[in-house]
């Protein structure tokens, strides 16, 4: 743009502008102290906690962000979820699922105890942890007692569970993993997996 010469667009664009500011100025908005304000970045009271996306086999990494004063007895909300730049598997990319983790969490649908159906029944009943954890261990029990292989039919000790198998949840870590599959193991289980192969 040469000494006054201007072209109709940046005519338009400058008296656009002008018209515009002169208007919020007559009307006592000075926008210095807006643009001056330093907004506090949203993470910045977090707890900021590593974990593993519960829906797949990949087993991208996760970081959760919770909100609250860690007063006892009060309970911190999970208030953002981003992929984790430091996870060797996904370097901080989520898949559509992952990325609606939060949506995941807050659904009213969501079931935050256990519901027991009694053989027959056609509906669902709340129960507690304590009675959910006695159930599964007394079946567990009277399973391998029934069913537990001590020799094979050649007389050599196999030690051998067959009837139940076990299924766990790729949100685990290694560490974990390595502990659940040693009960498992030691139970006489065969049937193992872990859909990340962790």
């Amino acid at each position: 743009m040469d000494g006054a010469t201007f072209s109709r667009r940046q005519l338009f664009r400058y008296t656009g502008a002008t018209l515009g500011a002169s208007t919020l100025t007559a009307l006592g908005f000075s926008p210095r102290p807006a643009l001056a304000e330093v907004r506090a970045f949203k993470l910045t009271r977090t707890t900021e906690t590593r974990n593993t996306c519960p829906y797949c086999a990949v087993a991208c990494g996760i970081i959760m962000y919770s909100l609250g004063d860690k007063a006892k007895n009060a309970k911190s909300s999970i208030m953002h979820i981003e992929g984790d730049p430091d996870n060797p598997i996904n370097r901080g990319t989520l898949c559509p699922k992952g990325a609606a983790l939060l949506d995941f969490i807050k659904a009213p649908t969501r079931l935050s105890y256990p519901e027991f159906r009694a053989p027959g029944s056609t509906g669902w009943k709340r129960v507690s942890w304590d009675w959910a954890m006695e159930r599964i261990a007394k079946l567990v029990k009277e399973d391998r007692d029934k069913n537990f292989i001590d020799k094979n039919k050649d007389g050599v000790t196999v030690n051998r569970w067959v009837s139940t198998g076990f299924l766990a949840a790729s949100a685990t870590t290694n560490e974990t993993a390595f502990v659940t599959y040693k009960v498992v193991r030691s139970l006489g289980i065969v049937g193992f997996d872990n859909q990340a192969r962790v």
